[in-house]
C-alpha cells in the first residue's frame, strides 16, 4: 500500500511539473515561414509546447493565416433535438454577414457512409453532386447555405478508421503503435481542416457548365461542424477529444462551440425545467469543451428567469442563451436567432470584422463594414419574405406520397422539402397524404384489410397530385403501379422519381402496350429478353458489393424540344443527381413511344444511351412526368426544382377544376 501511494505521488508530481513547463512556454501561432518545416523531425512544435504531425501543422498554419473560423454545434439530453436546423440557420446568418460558408457533419456510427443504411432506421440517404451518399442533414446544409457540398463533408467513424488503417498498412506511422490518441484524433483534425478550406460552389447543378459561380473558386471563410449524436455517447469520444485539441491548436479566437439542449415544460402550473441543460453542459465541460452559446429547444420562448438560472449554473452569459422555440415554419429559425443578436455575438466571439482587424490586410471579408447588422441585407429580406409566404398561402393543395417508408417521415425528407419549396413558389398551403403503397393492393379480405384498402384509396382520390418516390425492394411495388394507373386514367398530375419512373414504364407496358408480363429484372427472373424486361440491370453495376456501387451523383441529361420537362427547365442540358442500379431497357423505347409514352430526356455520358425522363403528351394528360434522377436533391427554398414546380402548378389547376 505504501509503495502504491509513493508511486501515485511521484506520478502526480511529474504531471504538475509537465503542466508547469507547458504553461511557462511561450504561446504563439504557427510560424508563417514555410522554411521552418524543412527539418528532420516529422513533427513541429506548436502552441503550448505540444507537438503534431507536419501534415496537421501545415493545415493549422494555413487555417490561421487565412483567418478561417470554425464553429462546432453539439447536442445534449437527447438525439434529434435540432442540431442540423440550428447549424443550418447559423449558416444563413453567416451568409447574411457576407461570408463564404461550408459545413461538415460528423456521424459517430461505424458505417463508412449512409448508403447501406435502412430508411426506416436512419431516414433518407442524401446524394451529393460527386456521388457521396450522406446523412440527410447535408440536405439541410445545402438548402440553407446555397452550396454544393462534397462527400468529404460527411465524416463517420468508419471513414476515419478506414483512413488510419490504410495509412498504417502502407507504413505511414513508421512502426509506431497506432492509437486513438494521437493517431485517430490527429486524422479527425486533418479531415476537419481540409474540408474547411475546400472551395464549395454555389448551387450550380441546374446551371450551364460555363455558368458556375466564382464563389466556387474561393476557399470558405467559416466552416460549421455538426457533431452528431449526444455528448457523452461512447462512440463520439474520439471526435470530442479531437475537437478539444483542435481548439487548442487554432486558438480561442478562431473556434467556438454552440450547444443545443432541451428545456422541457412540466408540472401544473407549467414550469420550464433547466436541470437537463445544466447536466448536459456539465458533461460537455467534463469532456474539455465549453459552450459559447446555448441554444435551448422548447415549445415556448425562454422566460427571463430561466435564462438567469441557466446562466448562473453554466457560466454562459445570459444574452448568449438563445431561445429556439417552436415557430410556424422552419424558415423562421434564422430570423428568430437574428432577433436575439446571434450575428453580433458570433462576430465578436470569433473576432470577425468590425470587432478585429485581419492579420493579413490583403485578405478581406466579402461583407459590409458592419457584418453584425444583417437585418437590412438582401438575404435576410428575401428569407423574411420566404417565411411570410409560407404562412400566407392563396390556396391549398393535397399531394399524395405513395411509398414504402411512410412510417418514417424522414425517409422522404428531401421530397417533402421540394414539394414545400414549390408550394411556397405557387402560394399554396401543402397538405401531404402519406399512403403506404402496399395498402392499395392488400389481398386480405378480412375487415381490417378491407378498411385499410378503402381508406388508402379514399385518401388517394382526394388528392390533387401524386408523387411516387424512389425506393428498393418488391414490397409495395404493385401498389405504386396501381396509384400510377389511377393517376394516368383520372388525369391527376403525377411525378415519378427513380423507381417511380420504372414503375410508370412497367405500368404503361402492361396496360397500354399490351405486355401483361412486363416487369423489372430487379424483381422477376426469366423475363423474355427485350420484350418483357422493361427495366434491366446496368451493365457496369456490381451485384456483389452494396456500398457505393450504384450510378451515383450529378449526370447530364439532354431534353427534347417542346417537352414538358424542357419547358419546365427552360434549357436543353441539365445536371441532376442519380442513385440507381437499374434502368429502362432501351429496346422497349420504340414500342413505348409508338403508343404514346415519350422519352424526352436522355443521357449520353459514354456508357450508353440511358432514358432519364419520360412523359405523356399534354393533350392526353395535364402533367404526367417521371425521372430516373432525383430532382428533390437540387431543390432550394429560393429556387424550387422545375419538375416539382410543374407538378404543384398543375395540381393547383387540378384543384380549381375539381371545386
Amino acid at each position: 500500500m505504501m509503495l502504491s501511494l509513493m508511486l501515485h505521488a511521484l506520478l502526480l508530481a511529474l504531471t504538475l511539473v509537465a503542466a508547469a513547463g507547458a504553461s511557462t512556454s511561450p504561446s504563439h501561432h504557427l510560424p508563417t515561414d514555410k522554411n521552418t518545416h524543412q527539418n528532420t523531425s516529422p513533427h513541429l512544435r506548436v502552441r503550448g509546447g505540444s507537438s503534431m504531425p507536419q501534415s496537421l501543422a501545415e493545415l493549422v498554419e494555413e487555417t490561421l493565416s487565412s483567418n478561417r473560423k470554425i464553429l462546432v454545434v453539439t447536442g445534449g439530453v437527447l438525439s434529434g433535438i435540432g442540431k442540423g436546423v440550428t447549424a443550418s440557420s447559423i449558416g444563413v446568418l453567416f451568409r447574411a454577414m457576407g461570408l463564404r460558408v461550408t459545413a461538415l457533419k460528423i456521424d459517430p456510427y461505424l458505417n463508412v457512409d449512409a448508403g447501406t443504411m435502412s430508411p426506416f432506421e436512419h431516414g433518407e440517404v442524401f446524394v451529393l453532386d460527386d456521388g457521396g451518399e450522406t446523412d440527410l442533414d447535408l440536405g439541410n446544409y445545402e438548402r440553407f447555405l446555397g452550396v454544393c457540398l462534397t462527400k468529404n463533408s460527411n465524416l463517420s467513424t468508419g471513414k476515419i478508421y478506414q483512413t488510419v488503417i490504410e495509412r498504417e498498412r502502407i507504413g505511414d506511422y513508421l512502426g509506431k503503435t497506432v492509437q486513438v490518441v494521437p493517431h485517430i484524433s490527429d486524422a479527425i483534425q486533418e479531415w476537419v481542416l481540409r474540408v474547411a478550406k475546400t472551395p464549395v460552389s454555389q448551387v450550380s447543378t441546374l446551371a450551364d457548365h460555363e455558368g458556375k459561380s466564382s464563389a466556387g473558386t474561393l476557399p470558405p471563410e467559416v466552416c460549421i461542424v455538426e457533431l452528431g449524436g449526444t455528448l457523452g455517447d461512447i462512440e463520439s469520444m474520439p471526435f470530442v477529444e479531437a475537437l478539444r485539441q483542435l481548439q487548442e491548436h487554432l486558438g480561442y479566437k478562431n473556434m467556438c462551440f454552440v450547444h443545443v439542449s432541451l428545456v422541457p415544460v412540466l408540472g401544473s402550473p407549467s414550469e420550464q425545467k433547466t436541470k437537463p441543460t445544466q447536466h448536459s453542459v456539465k458533461t460537455m465541460m467534463q469532456l474539455g469543451l465549453r459552450p459559447d452559446l446555448i441554444c435551448c429547444r422548447g415549445k415556448e420562448p425562454l422566460e427571463p428567469g430561466t435564462k438567469r438560472k441557466l446562466s448562473l449554473f453554466t457560466s454562459v452569459p445570459e444574452n448568449a442563451i438563445i431561445s429556439i422555440h417552436d415557430v410556424s415554419n422552419i424558415y423562421r429559425v434564422p430570423l428568430m436567432m437574428m432577433e436575439q443578436n446571434v450575428p453580433s455575438m458570433l462576430a465578436q466571439r470569433l473576432r470577425i470584422h468590425p470587432y478585429v482587424k485581419r492579420r493579413d490586410t490583403t485578405l478581406k471579408y466579402a461583407a459590409s463594414d458592419n457584418v453584425a447588422c444583417v437585418k437590412d441585407t438582401a438575404l435576410i429580406k428575401s428569407w423574411t419574405k420566404l417565411a411570410d409566404s409560407v404562412d400566407e398561402p392563396e390556396s391549398e393543395c393535397r399531394i399524395a406520397i405513395v411509398g414504402k417508408y411512410c412510417d418514417q417521415g424522414d425517409a422522404y425528407l428531401s421530397v417533402v422539402k421540394a414539394l414545400t419549396h414549390s408550394a411556397i413558389a405557387t402560394r399554396q398551403r401543402l397538405r401531404i397524404e402519406w399512403i403506404v403503397a402496399s395498402d392499395l393492393t392488400i389481398e386480405d379480405d378480412g375487415r381490417k384489410g378491407k378498411e385499410a384498402r378503402k381508406d388508402a384509396w379514399d385518401r388517394l382520390r382526394r388528392c390533387d397530385g401524386i408523387v411516387v418516390p424512389g425506393g428498393f425492394g418488391t414490397r409495395g411495388f404493385d401498389g405504386k403501379m396501381a396509384a400510377i394507373t389511377y393517376a394516368r386514367e383520372s388525369k391527376t398530375p403525377f411525378l415519378g422519381i427513380c423507381l417511380g419512373m420504372q414503375a410508370a414504364v412497367i405500368e404503361y407496358a402492361r396496360n397500354v402496350l399490351g405486355r401483361p408480363s412486363a416487369h423489372s429484372s430487379e424483381f422477376a427472373e426469366g423475363l423474355a429478353k427485350d420484350y418483357d424486361d422493361a427495366v434491366i440491370f446496368m451493365p457496369e453495376g456490381d451485384r456483389q458489393r452494396m456500398g457505393g456501387t450504384m450510378r451515383l451523383g450529378a449526370r447530364e441529361t439532354i431534353l427534347k424540344d417542346d417537352s414538358i420537362a424542357r419547358r419546365a427547365y427552360g434549357k436543353e442540358r441539365i445536371m441532376e443527381r442519380h442513385r440507381h442500379r437499374y434502368e429502362v431497357n432501351p429496346a422497349l423505347v420504340p414500342p413505348l413511344e409508338a403508343t404514346g409514352m415519350h422519352f424526352v430526356g436522355r443521357n449520353t455520358d459514354g456508357s450508353g444511351e440511358r432514358m432519364e425522363v419520360c412523359e405523356l403528351d399534354p393533350t392526353a394528360h395535364p402533367f404526367f412526368c417521371a425521372a430516373q434522377f432525383h430532382p428533390e436533391f437540387t431543390s432550394r427554398p429560393e429556387s424550387p426544382n422545375p419538375l416539382f414546380h410543374g407538378l404543384l402548378q398543375a395540381s393547383k389547376e387540378h384543384a380549381k377544376s375539381s371545386t
